[in-house]
């Protein structure tokens, strides 16, 4: 399948990057329109993709087209292309935070098949977390193609639109509450005497490591924390202190921020 761009940000790149260095998409079966050309011409520079210089040639080429603008140019945008995605029979895939496939659906003034991805920032080092649900027009062979897109950039799984709120709250936002505990720690050694960069570094990839472990265990993440916690040890001194100073209720309660403000968008 060919596959269409509205926007070039960030987002777009990053899929797109994916999509062509994973070998699961050729560049020349991938085009990119922005109505800030210069960006849609940066992205075909960097990735040998093509542009297309109007929504409806863009929507002629794909067979797939990608929503990878800002929501709130939706209402505008849908409205226009809808007789065009229409006529081509196009998918059209979103992944736009908070518009649900009804919504746009109703946009787009027709049944539609939608299908509503949510990769996260991760996608730039192809090690997203992503999530997709689909409108009820959606066949199998659509399915498979945002499978095989998403799984360019990193991980995927279907999942009830119901929990794409939460979905964003966790894995849309996580990698933010990542990086600020990776900081976090590096500035602690900075504190007592380590150069910023070393210790950035080494954070991070105890962050990283930590990660593949409990994806590579079958282990809960508690049983982990026993096994490096020693008796009488550093380690369960720096435990008793997070929680006394109540991180996981930190944590919780940043997801539940996140989740209502997502039901505000």
């Amino acid at each position: 399948m060919k596959i269409g761009f509205f926007g070039a940000g960030n987002m777009a790149s990053a899929i797109v990057g994916g999509a062509v260095s994973s070998g699961n998409f050729k560049a020349e079966d991938i085009s990119v329109y922005d109505i800030d050309n210069t960006k849609a011409r940066l992205l075909s520079d960097e990735f040998s993709v093509c542009v297309s210089e109007t929504p409806d040639s863009l929507i002629d080429f794909a067979d797939a087209v990608v929503l990878a603008v800002k929501p709130n140019i939706f209402p505008t945008l849908l409205p226009s292309i809808s007789k065009k995605l229409r006529e081509n029979n196009s998918l059209v895939v979103s992944i736009a935070a908070g518009k649900t496939t009804e919504f746009i659906e109703k946009l787009l003034g027709f049944k539609a098949p939608v299908i509503r991805i949510m990769p996260n920032i991760n996608a730039t080092v192809l090690e997203a977390m992503s999530a997709y649900c689909c409108s009820e027009s959606v066949t199998d062979d659509q399915k498979e193609f945002v499978n095989k897109l998403c799984s360019s950039f990193g991980k995927v799984m279907p999942l009830s639109e119901s929990y794409f709120p939460l979905f964003c709250s966790i894995a849309g936002c996580a990698p933010a509450y990542a990086y600020m505990f990776i900081d976090s720690l590096a500035r602690s050694a900075v504190k007592n005497g380590m150069n910023k960069s070393v210790a950035l570094e080494i954070a991070a990839q105890t962050v990283l490591g930590s990660a593949k472990k409990i994806l590579e265990s079958d282990e809960h993440p508690w049983e982990l924390i026993d096994k490096v916690c020693s008796p009488g040890g550093t380690t369960i001194e720096g435990i008793v202190s997070l929680q006394k100073d109540g991180f996981e209720s930190a944590v919780c309660n940043a997801v539940d921020a996140a989740l209502q403000k997502d039901k505000k968008v």
